[in-house]
């Protein structure tokens, strides 16, 4: 690996353990242990800095409470630099923006080749930074990513304007977020999350691989109220791109209106519904709905925490579904085995045990789960409430946990109704062999995304985003590159003279 050879970023391990170890799983898939290389650093203009104020913050391995490394903290003072950075990268005449529609997909399609040559140490990183059971993070979340690279590699060339009016679609200049932001020719400052920076910072190390010019991504790891706030609040950034809780939401959006009214997109929290219909495939209705209730123990925007079931299926659904959970594996998530991990961090585990607690005390029936796997260990067993009524907390609030909650309904008007009652709107479901209910149910939706008879059918085709407090904008498939362009009319008043 090129640790050496890309300067300051160091071999680090877990306290107690010695560097770039190896360990074999059952399937003989050879994973690096959680003594493994990444780059703890801040990455601006293509090398990697320390911070300017001379602090670094921690992240843990959730699964066994192991401090994995220190990181160094963004202030605002590196973000400014990180714009200056970017700024610099994309003026007219950069190396940057002297690049070709076609060489930019070319560089994304090297930072795709290169995720998949290093795809088995970034999935080990993101599950050792997140908890994320180890297949997930390979064969979903690596995918994806990769995937989604590829698409928008061979959009590149594809953004053009149209001749009558003559248009003219131009980058919207720095923005926060990457492959729509890189096809469209900007560039980009990211702030990944506190909990989980390990796997951005790794990328940043692709990038420069890759051969995009200084400055044109940049990674500044750190603080919400921080280096969030400076990168929402800065004068010289012009879009923002936000995935996280509502509340956050509301902070950019106020903070970009107070300060250059930058353009701002939001994927935020859900209670997505899910309709069971009776005339539906019942086993399939109880796999996919558990799948979006637990992947990733719950802590997903789309998790699956509202199922409204035909009142005469009901009873059986429940059975099926405690059945079905408890086939479940938590354990290890470095162990192919498991499919259930720990939750990110003592805060989200005490407010999903809180939320679960209050399911007990409001009347819902507790069908499986709600405890703890152990003291002391961040692992909550996946639970199934029925009997749920439309006031109770758990009803209401996003858990982020691994929390299913099943309602019965009589008329599918009345399961519309109750569906939509609540402030999100990011995705729903519907279950029923009735291609005509189908439709129509989806139609009355009010939610960015309907699968039907399916959950979590994610694709980097797909536009991706949500109606209410659940958003705005897009993301993925076309309609995202709209977010990150400005259009601009040139009109010419041509000579009569023949």
């Amino acid at each position: 690996h090129a640790g050496a050879e890309l300067g300051s970023p160091q071999l680090l391990c877990e306290e107690g353990g010695t560097p770039h170890s190896y360990k074999k799983p059952v399937d003989g898939l050879t994973v690096l242990s959680t003594n493994t290389l990444h780059f703890p650093q801040i990455f601006i203009d293509n090398e990697w800095h320390t911070s300017s104020r001379g602090r670094t913050f921690p992240t843990f391995n959730p699964a066994t409470g192991v401090r994995i490394c220190d990181v160094e903290e963004a202030d605002k003072e590196d973000v400014d630099k990180a714009v200056e950075a970017a700024k610099a990268a994309g003026q007219r005449g950069s190396p940057w923006r002297r690049v070709d529609a076609s060489s930019r997909g070319r560089l994304l399609h090297k930072l795709a080749d290169l995720m998949e040559r290093d795809r088995l140490l970034l999935a080990t990183l993101e599950t050792l930074d997140t908890g994320k059971p180890f297949l997930q993070s390979f064969f979903i979340d690596l995918d994806g990513s990769i995937k989604t690279l590829r698409y928008y590699a061979g959009w590149t060339d594809k953004i053009h304007g149209k001749s009558l009016p003559i248009g003219e679609c131009q980058p919207a200049n720095v923005c926060s977020f990457i492959a729509p932001a890189l096809s469209c020719g900007n560039t980009v400052v990211i702030k990944p999350a506190e909990q989980t920076p390990l796997t951005a910072l790794h990328v940043g190390s692709l990038i420069k691989e890759a051969g995009f010019p200084p400055g044109v991504v940049n990674i500044v790891p750190g603080f919400g109220p921080t280096a969030g706030a400076a990168i929402a609040c800065h004068m010289n950034i012009d879009k923002v791109a936000f995935t996280g809780s509502t509340e956050v939401g509301q902070l950019i959006k106020e903070a970009a209106a107070k300060s250059n009214l930058k353009r701002v997109t939001l994927e935020l929290g859900g209670k997505n519904p899910c309709i069971v219909f009776a005339d539906c495939d019942l086993q399939l209705a109880v796999e996919e709905t558990q799948k979006g209730a637990f992947y990733n123990q719950g802590q997903c925007c789309t998790a699956a925490s509202r199922v409204f079931v035909e009142e005469s299926i009901h009873e059986e659904f429940v059975r099926r579904s405690i059945e079905n959970a408890k086939k479940i594996v938590i354990g290890d998530p470095l162990d192919p085995r498991t499919s259930h991990g720990p939750q990110i961090d003592r805060q989200q585990f005490d407010k999903i045990m809180d939320l679960i607690e209050s399911g007990k005390k409001e009347g819902a029936k507790l069908e499986y789960g709600g405890a703890a796997v152990e003291e002391k260990s961040l692992f909550i067993q996946p639970t199934i409430f029925s009997g749920v009524k439309d006031h109770m907390r758990i009803a209401k609030e996003e858990i982020f946990g691994p929390v299913q909650c099943i309602f019965s309904f009589k008329s599918q008007q009345k399961a519309i109704e109750r569906a939509n009652s609540s402030q999100y709107g990011l995705v729903s479901a519907v279950f029923t062999t009735n291609m005509d209910r189908a439709l129509s149910v989806s139609a009355a939706l009010e939610t960015g995304t309907v699968w039907i008879n399916c959950y979590n059918a994610l694709h980097a085709q797909t536009p991706f985003g949500g109606y209410k407090m659940s958003g705005n904008g897009r993301e993925l498939g076309e309609y995202a590159l709209a977010e990150y362009s400005e259009v601009k009319a040139v009109t010419i008043k041509l000579s009569e003279t023949l």
